[in-house]
Order: C-alpha cells, then structure tokens, then sequence
C-alpha cells in the first residue's frame, strides 16, 4: 500500500500550473511554453462593453436567468449581494454539513501517498502493468514486451467510468483511459535512450496507450472495489481498428496511404477525460494527439501549413521519435494522418468484439472529455471543452430521439444518435461594465461574475453555418470554423458535465497564465483575471432548462486559488472555511448533486487532489478537500458513488527526471518504481460495514 517516504520537492522547477518540465513535455508536448494556436481576433467582453450600454447587457443575462428558470431559484438563495456575501454565510455560522460532504478535510500536504479523511479506508484496485486480459503475464519493469503489455492495464490512467453490471452497483464493468507514455519513467533508466529508442520499446509505448476495460466487484461488506477475470476485459491499444463515421467519415481530408477509404483508423491516443453514457457507452476524449507527429515544417501547401499549425502539429523530430518505425507518425510522408485524430471515440464495455467508433459530427479539436445530456424533447446533448488556452466550448444536439435502456439495440440505436446533428460553440456575454473586471479577480458591484451566452451553430449534416467553410471542413477544422464565428476565448476548457440533480452544466477552466499578455486577448466576465494561473469553474443553465436550447445563463462558481487572497471566489461562502483549491481538472458528482473537483497542476504548494462543493444552499461553495495523491501525481477520473469513491492516480513521481532515482515510491513502497493506478476509498461503518461517502 501507500508509504510515507520523503523526497517531496521537486527534482527541477515547475512549469506554468504547477507541472513539471517532464509532465509537460511527454503529456502535452510543452503546450504552454509555445505560443498559444489561437491568432483569431475574436472580440471579447471589453470590447464588446464598449458599444453596449451596461442597462442592455444587464438586461439580457437578467432575461436569460428568468428564462432558466433562474439561478437563485434553484438554489434557494437570494440575489448575490456584496454585503452579504451571497448566501448570509459569515464566519461565525455553523450551517449543517450538506450530506455527501460530511466529512473532516485532508490538509494540503505534500506526502508521498494517497491521503484520506479519518474514518475511511482505501485500496488500490488496479495499476500499470497488472492483468487485464485473463491470462496476461505478470508485470516485469526490468523485462517488458509489447505483448505483454498489450494484456496489462496502460500507463498513465486518467478518465475512470463505472457501467452497472446489476441493479445493486455490486458487479460493474470498469472503464479507463490511458492517457500517455512518459518512456523515462516507463523503462528503466539503463534500458532507454530518449535519443534511439528500439522498435520494441516504441511498440510496448503504442500498446500502453488507448482503454482498459475491466470486470469489477464492489465488496459491500468490507468496502472497496476489486478486479475480476472476465471474457469482457478488453484492452484497446494504438493498434485497435476504429471505424469512423458521422458526416466526415471518407473524407478527403482523413484518407492516407494504408486507409484510402478514410474510413478506418488505427488506434486511438492521448484520451484524457470522457463520459459514461445514458446507453451505457462510453465517450472518450483525443486530447494532445498534436505532439506524437513530426516533420509538420515540411508541408509546404500553404493552406495545409496553417491548419496543422492551428493544432500545433509538431515540427522536427518527436519526442517519442515513433516516426521512425511507423511513417503515419511522419506529416511528411502521410499529411492527412494528424487529421485522423483529435476526436471523440465511443467505446461499448458490454460488447468486447465490437469495433471502437470515432464521431466525426462532434468535431476535431483537443477534446478534453465528452459527456450526455437528454434534451426536453428526447434529444441527445454532448458537452465536451478544447483544452488549450484561448480555445472554446462546444455543443452537439442529435437530429434523431434517444432510446432509454442499455440493451445492443438500444446501444446501437443511440450511438447512431452521434452521427447526425449540430455542432455549435459557445459565446459568453458579461452583464458588468468593462471597467469593472479589471484582471485583479475583484468581484463586479453586482457581486458575482455573471452574464448570459449563446450557442453559435457551426454545422449540421451537411450544411455548414460559417462563411468560407464547407460542412466537411468545419468537422475536420473544427478550430478555424469557430474562430471565424467569433466564439468566446476560454481559460483552457476541460471537463464538462451536467449535474443530474439541478440540471445545470459545470465546466472547469483550468488555468491560463498568457491570459492579458501582450498582444493576447484581455480579461472578460467569463475569464476575469490576468495571468491565471488557478483557474475557475463555470456553471450555467440553458433557456427552460434545455439542453436544446441556444441560450443560456452562467456565473462563475469558483474562482480558484489560495483563499487568503484577494482574487478567489468561493460562491460567496466564506473564505476563511474553505479548502485551498488550484488548477480544476475534472468534474464528477454524487448521487446528493455536489460537485466534487480533481485537480491537475496545483500551484499553492502542495499535492494534487479531490475536492467536494455543494452547489446550492447555504453551503454553496464550500470547498472540502476529500483527498490528496502522492508525489509528483495529478488527480484524474473521479466517480463518486453513495459507497465508493474512485480516483485516477496519474503520473506518480513525474518530477524526477528519469526512472533512476525516483522521488515517489507509490503504490508498493519500498524502493519500488512509481506505477499510475486507481484507488477506491470508502468509509468505514458499524461493525465492519462500509459506509456512506460522506454521511456520518
């Protein structure tokens, strides 16, 4: 299990957001110490203050909240007042801890393991290297084979979703992503030069990427969740065969030399987060996919130049040199192949010989995750965030009807949803003057950042909304579509998710430290600091409560960062109760509505972690820090039951430079090798029982 061993400062300096330089580099290719893609001119709400009177502005994000239904409606709060702090809350009140978030707050801490609440227990359910596959070899660091790993559980696990199995939640399919390699800390150190890997190194890389699916059982006596062999475990690798489909499927821009019907794919890669599903699917998210293709400066199509650039394909060798031994990995040699990824796949756990799907209509981007909301009508509606600074929100609404269940049929039928609809992006309006967010964080007189938003459609089918842009090419170039719409610049757009209880959707924005820079986009209501280096997180609600809808009402619940300072926001709870929280990752909820938050990157100091927040009533904003992950590790895919908590442990002891001396030793201790995994925690009740997640 976990250990407390010491080594707890980082090996070199961080980057922007808290990483480490080797986080950065294998993971997101240095994303930030490049120049952000976005060049568009795109107004923003300082602009657009300037020729609308503040009366006007006000006007409509008041419109808007009526027509939701109305923010304060729903939490049963009053109208945010300065003096109030929004909710009455003031230091000396005690209100009733809301259930789900009944528990004593981690310290932030900077301990090499995962740290819990007193009166709970956890265990490691599955890590890099163990069996997935019946029958796969016992994982051997010093002795590994592309063979082998294509049976065991991948590196760098990130989006964890649970499909119920019974009606209990006792047997469950598991399902997780394995986002990226880190190749010094995935061979030992002696075995592998950064500057010559072997062909068989690069293949255990190519196998360590995709999906595990995993059969499971919830143990509702002893608590926590344990694997089990089963003929549905499944790995999905950089070698599975994905069909692609939606209204780009056989494109022009998709076809390459060992797939001219640009209809199948190999493999998928850098899938960050994702979503379960009502069908009992899962929607996972192509994130970085840019920094594994090399020799993009080679490309001399001027118009093909720039769209590679816009998604910052990479030029000269890759880090990971994979073009030596696979020529797709080569723009050069195969331009269309970047073109290929940067989508949202679906996988089906209940079915292990179907063929992993890639959904074309719901665009090409940085896809951080992608998760379902029915419309009023029995549509289906997907949220999914472009992770990179200045980059957008993103909508899809099906044309067809949803089909409750999770039977093939209605797994077929519902899937098929994905193919046929519209692509729309967001733009975000601030109802505050543009002298009063001034980049320090200062609330506006009204007392929150708040306004009203509006779904700009791209394309639907075969018809595309934006001048210039055919349907096809919206779909393919998604970016460029949306800077010529003229969508809102986010703060680095992640996770996106409905709540099922409120009904409202919550998007974390995780950080953004060019924001206000020379000759970079200013501060606006939606992302009202300079230099964001914390992060917020957003909430809003669609006209009528539509997902439908192309309207809709968002402030800010969170802004993130140390409480003691000036510039956070905690949804006007007070300031001096709250956990300190930085860089918001991913998004979950409990079966009570709370949201609970992972974060990736932090920067006050201390280790990664999971956090809950009540989102309505007086404890709105109450941020409780659930749990904290080990050394060097970022805390990813949260699923947060009324018995069980799960979390991703990604990138244990990335601050080291290489697998030679480790500064982490979790999970096994010792002087082991750091190896990601997931943890299941739950409480400890009466008489050996498990108890509830946060319910004394």
């Amino acid at each position: 299990m976990s250990t407390e061993r010491g080594r707890l400062l980082p090996l070199f300096a961080t980057h922007p957001g808290g990483r480490s330089p080797l986080t950065c580099e294998y993971r997101c290719g240095n994303a930030c110490s490049h120049e952000a893609p976005n060049p568009s001119g795109n107004e923003y709400f300082g602009d657009v203050a300037k020729s609308v009177s503040r009366r006007g502005v006000f006007k409509a994000g008041a419109v808007m909240a009526a027509a939701a239904g109305g923010f304060a409606a729903l939490s049963g709060t009053a109208a945010a007042t300065p003096s109030h702090g929004n909710h009455g809350n003031h230091p000396g009140n005690h209100p009733r801890p809301v259930p789900g978030t009944d528990f004593d707050a981690v310290a932030p801490n900077k301990l090499d393991r995962v740290s819990i609440p007193e009166g709970y227990d956890q265990h490691v359910v599955i890590r890099w290297g163990d069996a997935v596959v019946p029958g796969a070899p016992k994982f051997d660091f010093r002795k590994q084979t592309a063979a082998a790993q294509a049976e065991q559980f991948g590196y760098n696990n990130d989006f964890v979703g649970l499909i119920p199995q019974d009606s209990l939640g006792l047997r469950n399919l598991l399902v997780v992503n394995h986002e990226y390699t880190t190749e010094v800390h995935l061979f030992p150190a002696d075995q592998y030069d950064p500057a010559n890997p072997t062909e068989e190194q690069v293949k255990i890389a190519w196998a360590a990427h995709g999906l595990s699916v995993v059969q499971t059982l919830r143990d509702p006596i002893g608590g926590g969740l344990r694997t089990m062999a089963s003929p549905l475990n499944r790995r999905i690798t950089l070698d599975t065969v994905f069909e692609v489909r939606g209204p780009a499927a056989g494109s022009k821009y998709l076809k390459t030399s060992a797939d001219p019907s640009g209809k199948r794919v190999r493999g998928t890669q850098n899938n960050c987060s994702g979503g379960v599903t009502p069908w009992g699917t899962v929607l996972s998210g192509e994130e970085n996919f840019h920094q594994y293709f090399a020799h993009a400066e080679q490309v001399t199509d001027p118009v093909q130049a720039a769209r590679l650039k816009r998604y910052v394909i990479g030029t000269g060798e890759s880090t990971r040199k994979w073009e030596r031994f696979d020529k797709r990995w080569d723009v050069a040699r195969e331009p269309n192949e970047p073109n290929r990824f940067g989508w949202v796949v679906e996988i089906d756990p209940n079915d292990p010989h179907s063929t992993p799907i890639k959904h074309t209509a719901l665009g090409r981007f940085k896809h951080e995750a992608a998760n379902v909301k029915i419309t009023a009508d029995g549509r289906v509606a997907v949220y999914s965030g472009d992770d990179e600074r200045f980059e957008y929100i993103y909508k899809f609404v099906s044309k067809g009807k949803y089909k409750k269940g999770t039977s093939a049929l209605a797994r077929r039928h519902n899937s098929a949803l994905l193919d046929d609809g519209t692509l729309y992006v967001a733009k975000f309006t601030g109802d505050s003057p543009a002298a009063e967010i001034d980049g320090t964080g200062k609330l506006p007189t009204d007392g929150e950042f708040d306004g009203a938003g509006e779904w700009l459609p791209l394309a639907s089918g075969n018809k595309s909304f934006v001048d210039g842009f055919s349907a096809e090419e919206v779909y393919v170039f998604t970016r460029q579509a949306a800077d010529k719409a003229g969508a809102t610049k986010m703060d680095r757009p992640e996770d996106i998710e409905p709540n099922p209880v409120n009904g409202r959707i919550y998007a974390a924005l995780t950080n953004n430290t060019d924001r206000g820079a020379a000759g970079k986009a200013g501060v606006d209501e939606a992302n009202p600091r300079v230099a964001n280096k914390n992060g917020h997180v957003l909430e809003w609600e669609e006209a009528r409560g539509d997902s439908a809808s192309t309207r809709f009402a968002w402030r800010l619940l969170l802004v993130c960062g140390d409480p003691a300072t000036a510039d956070t926001y905690f949804g006007g709870f007070p300031k001096s109760q709250v956990s300190p929280i930085s860089c918001p990752d991913n998004v979950a909820f409990d079966p009570h509505g709370n949201l609970w938050i992972s974060t990736d990157g932090n920067t006050l100091g201390a280790n990664d972690g999971l956090f809950s927040v009540p989102v309505s009533g007086p404890e709105r904003g109450h941020v409780k820090q659930f749990l904290s992950v080990p050394v060097g590790a970022e805390t990813c895919g949260p699923v947060v039951t009324d018995h069980l908590v799960l979390v991703a442990v990604q990138h244990p002891g990335e601050n080291a430079a290489s697998s030679a001396n480790p500064s982490s030793h979790w999970p096994d201790g010792g002087t082991t090798q750091p190896r990601p995994a997931i943890v299941s925690v739950w409480r400890k009740g009466r008489f050996g029982l498990a108890g509830r997640i946060g319910v004394r």
